[in-house]
């Protein structure tokens, strides 16, 4: 009787003959680049350094597709954006020391929004690995304490033989639920020193699935079927589990209104009509919720911005379906599911019974009526009218990113992002700089489809640097800049807190001729045009800058 366990699989004649007899010239370096390829990846992101020079030499000697930024953050938000858009555990090669620190606020926003990045950086020569000062360029006493708070898995590697193992342990990390980034360094003179290991092959690194426990989802099946006014809040978790459909059927069989965070734009239709949309900054939408018999929390931690900034309080029972252990139950008690938001949502479609609310459907329409009542009362017309004229001009299926700006603010609240995991922004984190270079890795998924980035002046003057990037490889990414004078949500934060506004103020470049001096097609536009210009630059291929000045308002808070 033979058993699983005892099955080996044989190496072929041509295997054999391969391993023996490895190509010449190949280094640490090729390791690197062969085991990213193995495991299924066809495009890496990064920035060149001294100690890393071994990693980018080597993927010239490889068929994966190299897009290079001018900032390491900027990759990093790029290699973000592109594990958002394929769901694939996205590159990121980088140097010792000060190049990989540059790369810290980008990947605290990968863990923040849940995108698996993979961020190799190289180290100092081994020998002075261990917390020595050895007095080499770029050395840190310790580069790995500076990623472990930020990253899920930090994995070092010695020698050689090590890089394989390591590279896919930390690509089965990224990949595992909750998505995430992390690090992995090696030092400089094992990634440029000559190796006659084999070439790698394909590797296995598959991610464990995260099932619910069935005792909880039958538990909580009979909490939402008995339930008088149940109700759902759909955050990121559902969009990074591919879980919109699931959700969507679930909602329908139960009767419930859906709500879905700023990280989970477009995780249910917009205009259903259990959709509450996504006014969690409304009271109105605040107190609903906190109504509900039973609360179905998916996805989301219901942190600072999902509870209304800790304003929220319920009184009914929450039921919360959370990939991040760190998250369960971290901000309400509830009936904690610790899983993979589209498994535990099968789940409970197989248990469920339908339950029929002739009443939802007319409670979420006076809710939605009360939220544009208070909307339409305030003097907010250019604000509402430039949202409006980027929904017009963006494609469906188009992604868009959108940096920490007040036209951002506006469309976590009131954008119809229209499909999942299309609309992505900095949310998580908060860092400014996001919109376009996270544009620019999404360009480079999926070259079919324009992608419109989001910033303000202020935001858009960490990222000018990328729109040389954006013309050496051509992506469709058209630019929108919202040109207020400055930082315009802290000016209004400042005033409004203190009476006036310190260190808003911005000189700014000319955006139209600067974006000219890359090459790069660029426009001035008005509010009354803004719509016939971005729908243009969208469809013309290749990168564009829109700019739009304008100084825009918040619409007043709820949360007080």
């Amino acid at each position: 009787m033979t058993h699983d366990h005892d099955l080996v699989l044989r190496p072929t004649t041509a295997q054999t003959e391969a391993a023996l007899n490895p190509p010449p010239g190949r280094t640490g370096g090729d390791l690197v680049v062969e085991t990213l390829a193995g495991l299924g990846a066809t495009t890496v992101f990064g920035l060149p350094g001294q100690h890393a020079l071994g990693m980018f030499d080597a993927l010239r000697r490889s068929k994966l597709q190299y897009v290079g930024l001018r900032v390491e953050n900027n990759a990093g938000f790029a290699a973000d954006a592109y594990g958002r858009i394929t769901g694939e555990a996205a590159p990121l090669l980088l140097s010792t020391g000060p190049g990989a620190l540059m790369s810290l606020a980008a990947l605290q926003e990968a863990a923040a929004a849940s995108a698996p990045v993979l961020a190799i950086g190289s180290q100092v020569p081994a020998a002075g690995l261990g917390g020595g000062r050895h007095g080499y360029l770029h050395e840190l006493r310790d580069q790995r304490a500076s990623f472990r708070d930020v990253v899920k898995s930090v994995h070092t590697v010695r020698t050689a033989s090590q890089i394989p193992s390591a590279v896919a342990a930390a690509w089965e990390s990224a990949l595992t639920a909750p998505h995430g980034p992390v690090w992995v360094e090696i030092p400089q003179d094992v990634l440029l020193a000559e190796t006659s290991l084999p070439v790698v092959t394909a590797m296995d690194a598959t991610p464990e699935d995260l099932p619910p426990r069935p005792e909880l989802t039958a538990l909580a099946a009979h909490l939402l079927a008995n339930a008088e006014r149940p109700a759902i809040i759909a955050g990121g978790g559902v969009v990074r589990a591919d879980a919109s459909g699931k959700l969507l059927a679930l909602a329908e069989r139960i009767g419930a209104p859906v709500v879905t965070t700023f990280g989970g734009k477009g995780a249910f239709p917009w205009e259903h009509p259990l959709s509450l949309q996504s006014w969690l900054e409304d009271r109105h939408t605040t107190e609903f919720l906190e109504d509900a018999d039973v609360l179905l929390v998916v996805g989301s931690g219901l942190g600072e911005l999902s509870s209304n900034y800790h304003t929220f309080a319920p009184r009914g029972r929450i039921v919360q379906i959370e990939a991040d252990l760190g998250k369960l139950e971290s901000n309400h008690p509830a009936l904690g599911i610790h899983a993979d938001a589209r498994l535990a949502l099968s789940a409970l479609l197989e248990t469920v019974p339908a339950r029929h609310d002739d009443t939802a459907a007319e409670r979420v329409r006076t809710v939605l009526d009360k939220v544009r009542a208070r909307i339409e009362g305030q003097d907010l017309t250019l604000e509402r009218q430039v949202l409006a004229a980027v929904r017009e001009a963006l494609p469906d299926d188009a992604p868009s990113f959108w940096d920490m700006t007040i036209l951002a603010y506006w469309a976590w609240s009131a954008f119809d992002a229209r499909r999942p995991n299309t609309m992505h922004s900095a949310q998580g984190a908060g860092g400014l700089g996001y919109g376009f270079p996270a544009a620019l890795g999404a360009a480079a998924a999926d070259p079919t489809r324009p992608v419109l980035a989001v910033s303000g002046d202020g935001g858009a003057m960490y990222s000018i640097a990328e729109l040389a990037t954006a013309r050496q490889y051509g992506l469709n990414v058209t630019w929108l800049i919202v040109d207020d004078g400055g930082y315009g949500i802290l000016r209004e934060y400042m005033t409004d807190a203190f009476g006036e506004a310190t260190g808003t103020e911005l000189a700014r470049p000319d955006f139209v001729a600067l974006a000219g001096s890359f090459g790069v097609p660029a426009v001035t536009t008005t509010r009354e045009s803004l719509a016939a210009d971005l729908a243009n630059s969208l469809a013309a291929p290749g990168p564009s800058v829109v700019v739009l000045p304008a100084v825009l308002k918040m619409f007043a808070p709820t949360h007080l």
